[in-house]
């Protein structure tokens, strides 16, 4: 009998039905109450969770347990330990303890810290986050216990992407209690962030892809002359499923459910062989702590059906890149603040949350593009429905116009006025999506209640854009209840719109509903101030900006040291990949694509002999030779290109060297290498072209 989905859902994870089953009450009323409203761990239950924990992963086929955490370098890292053990006579027993389950020592050596430790010094901790489940590691017929874990240097200072996202959560509670205060609200246990990364990625022929030395040690094709078919049809775009991919969909979306990850959605994206899958939203931490399980788990199961899942932001030129659209919103057990209500006060709250979201956008735009900064995003943003690099937030044409209402409110709020405006927040859920088109070209955008990072990259860890985001409205949070406790003589809705309204005319520089695609844009984006940092090096100058130290300081979320350890990883992850890129393009180049031209010009030359020196095919050979020159020309630019980036010492430099100098030798040569493919035999071609790469599964 086949299982549904709901039957199968979770049972590789150690969840509440599990933790219910096999804890006692008590100790598992103590462990809810960690999970429901953020309160530090009771450590007395440890002992009780770790050995429920031990007897459901060994009952599951579980000979090991490993603290599963997300090292500044991308991904996730894991050591794994056996729960055996010698008991008392030394006899071999398996054992589980609290202090294992709670906190473990894995060699910190050779995880970047950006100059926070040396190389020698090793000791790094991982902690355990008891509110992303814990869940069973499949490898065949093998099973290891995965705990998921915040990781710490021996200093206690920050060496992964979660522990800056769980800080940034607790500084939003306390922002939005401020606010609570200055309304004269109850003030919230927990502040709920709420999150799903849809997912878009490439899948090609296994066989194709092993002929592609750039897709297998880049990540992407550093050459490709554009096939004649792209996506220029759309034909592609929510077309029907192939009977294959269909099988691989199925198939995955088990083994998702199986990890208790809610996928919701899946379709035929833009380009050729490109698709998406979107979950349900969770709590933001345990979203990322999915989304990332996902990213590991797309991998296997398109291995078991011959193919390759390609998670590169743009594996192939000329067509459409992955993002992974960031849906994010806020609110508490009760409410969802970006959530229109029937409730005058409730709305009062959306229109501050909107506020405090344009305030943070607007002063700390930086931020959010520094947080999508990487080699791989660089040839993403800008283009084929990836927003652009310049941060700016779209409201949509209504709640536009609402804007614009309460930003022409005079000095006196009236009742009247109070009512028409909670009028139309109201009446927004019920015509947002009639008068409001999307905006797909931009950043930031609301989408009825929620705001879509549009940014983020494929193969990027959604925590980074989680932080800046709760980091940015706790900021902006903070701006209106001290304008707000500034404010007298009037009631707290009359000041909120007065405040609002103040902040509506500040905000106005990142306020932008039209085409963000532009070339006006671009111009008027830079009248408005607002940064355009195009590639990584760049964006990450915006990070070390005083206010912005001074920001990550005030609420906890990273000390200055731990940021310029940040910006160091980011610079030095650059310089590797691009290092790596331009010299796969170089011995690609080298070893087989001017072994394929030459191939070219003695066919060419044989043919010359027979037919003679005159016509089309002597016209042919000269045109080869001359390419196999510029080729051979472009490899000595590409190498010295990579010599002038290696003698610069200072990091940061040295990233802006790549950017720009790497970059266009890259480009020369690529150019170059393209116009070959277009003119060498088929036969002779060393690797699968665009169009086999975009077509064939």
């Amino acid at each position: 009998m086949v299982k549904t989905a709901s039957q199968i859902f979770g049972e590789l994870t150690f969840n509440r039905q599990v933790m219910k089953s096999k804890l006692s009450k008590e100790v598992y009323a103590k462990l809810s109450a960690t999970l429901d409203s953020g309160a530090s761990l009771d450590e007395t239950i440890a002992s009780d969770v770790a050995h429920a924990m031990k007897e459901w992963a060994i009952e599951n086929g579980a000979t090991h347990f490993t603290h599963w955490f997300q090292p500044q370098r991308g991904g996730t890292a894991e050591k794994h330990d056996a729960f055996l053990s010698y008991g008392k006579d030394g006899e071999m027993i398996e054992r589980f303890s609290a202090k294992q389950l709670i906190q473990s020592e894995p060699d910190a050596s050779s995880f970047p810290s950006g100059g926070i430790r040396s190389t020698f010094e090793a000791r790094g901790y991982t902690a355990w986050d008891p509110t992303s489940p814990a869940f069973l590691l499949e490898a065949g017929d093998t099973k290891t216990l995965v705990i998921p874990t915040v990781y710490l240097s021996w200093t206690g200072e920050v060496l992964d992407l979660k522990t800056p996202l769980l800080r940034s959560m607790k500084a939003l509670t306390e922002s939005v209690n401020k606010l609570h205060k200055a309304l004269g609200n109850k003030p919230v246990k927990k502040v709920r962030v709420y999150g799903g990364p849809e997912q878009e990625y490439f899948l090609v022929s296994k066989e194709l892809f092993d002929s592609r030395p750039d897709l297998r040690i880049t990540g992407r094709t550093l050459f490709g002359a554009p096939p004649a078919k792209g996506q220029q049809l759309e034909d592609h775009y929510f077309g029907a499923i192939k009977d294959k991919v269909m099988m691989f969909m199925e198939d995955f979306d088990t083994e998702l459910y199986r990890h208790g990850i809610p996928s919701k959605t899946r379709h035929n994206e833009v380009s050729p062989n490109q698709f998406e899958i979107a979950p349900l939203y969770e709590e933001v931490n345990l979203a990322i702590d999915h989304n990332l399980q996902l990213m590991e788990i797309i991998k296997r199961v398109a291995e078991r059906h011959n193919l390759v899942a390609i998670l590169y932001e743009k594996p192939f030129a000329g067509v459409n890149g992955s993002g992974k659209h960031f849906n994010w919103s806020l609110g508490d057990d009760e409410t969802n603040y970006l959530e229109p209500s029937d409730s005058p006060i409730k709305n009062i709250n959306f229109l501050l949350t909107l506020g405090a979201i344009l305030i943070g956008v607007n002063k700390f735009g930086g931020l959010l593009r520094a947080a999508v900064a990487d080699a791989g995003n660089d040839h993403r943003l800008g283009a084929n429905e990836a927003p652009p690099a310049i941060m700016s937030v779209y409201l949509g044409e209504y709640l536009a116009g609402l804007m614009d209402e309460i930003e022409g409110v005079g000095s006196s709020v009236t009742e009247k006025s109070l009512a028409h405006i909670n009028l139309g927040v109201k009446n927004l859920p019920k015509v947002a999506k009639d008068t409001s088109d999307r905006n797909r070209t931009s950043p930031v955008a609301f989408t009825g209640n929620k705001f879509e990072f549009r940014a983020v990259g494929s193969s990027q860890n959604c925590a980074e854009a989680g932080t800046t985001l709760n980091l940015l409205v706790a900021y902006g949070y903070d701006e209106i209840a001290r304008r707000l406790t500034a404010k007298k003589g009037k009631t707290v809705e009359e000041n909120a719109v007065l405040v609002m309204k103040d902040v509506l005319k500040e905000t106005k520089p990142v306020r932008f509903e039209g085409n963000n695609y532009s070339a006006e844009w671009h111009k008027e984006a830079e009248k408005r101030g607002l940064p355009n940092a195009k590639n990584t090096p760049d964006a990450l100058d915006l990070m070390l900006d005083k206010e912005c130290l001074a920001l990550y300081e005030k609420y906890g979320v990273l000390a200055k040291r731990e940021l310029h350890s940040k910006v160091e990883i980011k610079q030095d992850a650059y310089v590797k990949v691009k290092d790596v890129e331009f010299k796969c393009a170089l011995n690609i180049a080298q070893t087989m694509i001017l072994p394929a031209v030459v191939e070219q010009i003695c066919a060419l030359g044989e043919a010359v002999k027979a037919a003679g020196k005159t016509g089309a095919l002597n016209a042919d050979l000269k045109a080869a030779n001359a390419l196999y020159g510029e080729i051979r020309g472009a490899i000595r630019g590409m190498e010295k290109a990579i010599t002038t980036c290696e003698k610069e010492d200072d990091l940061g430099k040295k990233a802006k060297l790549y950017a720009r100098i790497g970059a266009g030798a890259l480009a020369q040569l690529r150019a170059s290498v393209d116009k070959a493919e277009t003119i060498v035999a088929d036969g002779y071609w060393p690797m699968a072209k665009y169009q086999e790469l975009l077509t064939v599964l």
